[in-house]
């Protein structure tokens, strides 16, 4: 399938998710408004980005992106290093979508990803100011130590499977590291949300082929992944082998050290459900092996991570929230373990349309409620 049309199937699965969003009036970039916390318009195209304001006050922010342009894109709030405080993925042409960030004191950059590959179009974002951290709040500081306790238990995991399957491709074992693939992956996509903090480190692991801008240097999973399913060979993916895995030890030790806010648990719940509306049911993910389930899985299983982590906040502040929340969770489990196949799942090709709708439809019911996750965190 062409990257036209595995990005337009992406659309298309995104339409139920995203058709709540609103246009967000434009800004007219005024010192009142640079000084307040608030909507941060940003009008993004195939060729521009357009961030209302230069300037905003220390605290939480809300970027409300609207793409005018033909591709779908993305947005970024980068730290020095490229290290990402706040993103929003597959912003779907026409539409606006909002992003609520807690940015301290500092110097920025925003960017727009037309067609969701390469640098970005860059510009300098300052924020100043003093503000009290969200997680001042005990129960939201609880809420990251929760999380992060997390993180670390899956990171432990990831690096042995990851070690498990680096070692399958260099003896060239293409029967077991097949096996180990979609089980490796599982770890790593249930802490992605913390992974893509980290600037190239994320798409050095994860990119898809679609994913790279031209010229740009194909490493990890899935490059492994075409050489296992299409060439059948990896005798000379050894040194990729050998980099997946120095990526991944990176990647771990920086997750246990990176400072998380409890937007980043609210954002990330969300996240995660977006990768399966867009990757995971059209099967764009795992083209060539067709394991999607198998992320499609972990991501559910790192969002309910994350929401639970911040549970007792939403006890207290949004109880009837709650319960849905719980009762969608439940329905998309359901759902997915319908597929249940021995110890792992279905191959995305063995699923119908009909059985993918119905993942579909699961995922959006559920994307929907926890859409307002930060809002409330952020109050």
């Amino acid at each position: 399938m062409s990257t036209i049309a595995r990005l337009t199937l992406g659309v298309l699965a995104l339409a139920t998710l995203t058709a709540c969003a609103t246009e967000t009036p434009a800004s007219d970039g005024s010192a009142a408004e640079r000084k307040s916390p608030g909507k941060v318009a940003v009008a993004a195209t195939d060729t521009e980005c357009k961030v209302a304001a230069t300037e905003i006050a220390a605290g939480t922010s809300t970027f409300a992106i609207t793409n005018g342009g033909s591709k779908v894109t993305e947005f970024y709030v980068y730290a020095p290093g490229d290290r990402v405080m706040a993103e929003m993925e597959n912003i779907v042409p026409g539409l606006t979508r909002e992003l609520i960030a807690e940015l301290p004191a500092g110097t920025y950059e925003t960017a727009c990803k037309p067609g969701m590959v390469g640098k970005g179009i860059r510009n300098a974002l300052k924020v100043t100011g003093e503000h009290t951290p969200l997680d001042a709040d005990a129960k939201l500081a609880e809420a990251t130590k929760s999380y992060k306790r997390y993180i670390e238990s899956q990171s432990d995991t990831l690096l042995v499977k990851t070690q498990e399957f680096v070692d399958a491709v260099k003896a060239g074992d293409i029967g077991k590291a097949k096996e180990l693939y979609p089980v490796s992956r599982t770890y790593w996509e249930r802490i992605e949300p913390v992974a893509e903090i980290f600037g190239d480190l994320d798409p050095a692991i994860d990119a898809r082929e679609a994913d790279l801008a031209e010229g740009e240097e194909w490493t990890g999973y899935h490059r492994i992944e075409k050489d296992l399913w299409v060439g059948k060979d990896v005798s000379k993916d050894g040194p990729i082998a050998d980099k997946l895995l120095a990526d991944v030890k990176t990647i771990v030790a920086k997750a246990g050290t990176a400072q998380l806010t409890p937007l980043n648990l609210a954002n990330g719940a969300k996240g995660l459900l977006d990768e399966v509306a867009t990757g995971k049911i059209t099967g764009e993910e795992d083209i060539w092996s067709h394991t999607d389930l198998w992320d499609f899985d972990a991501n559910l299983q790192g969002s309910k991570a994350a929401v639970q982590s911040l549970r007792p906040v939403l006890e207290e502040r949004a109880p009837d929230l709650v319960k849905t929340l719980d009762e969608k969770f439940t329905a998309a489990e359901a759902a997915l373990g319908a597929h249940r196949k021995g110890d792992g799942w279905q191959l995305h090709n063995e699923l119908s349309k009909a059985e993918l709708k119905a993942l579909s439809d699961a995922i959006n019911a559920l994307a929907e409620p926890i859409s307002k996750i930060a809002p409330i965190v952020a109050k």
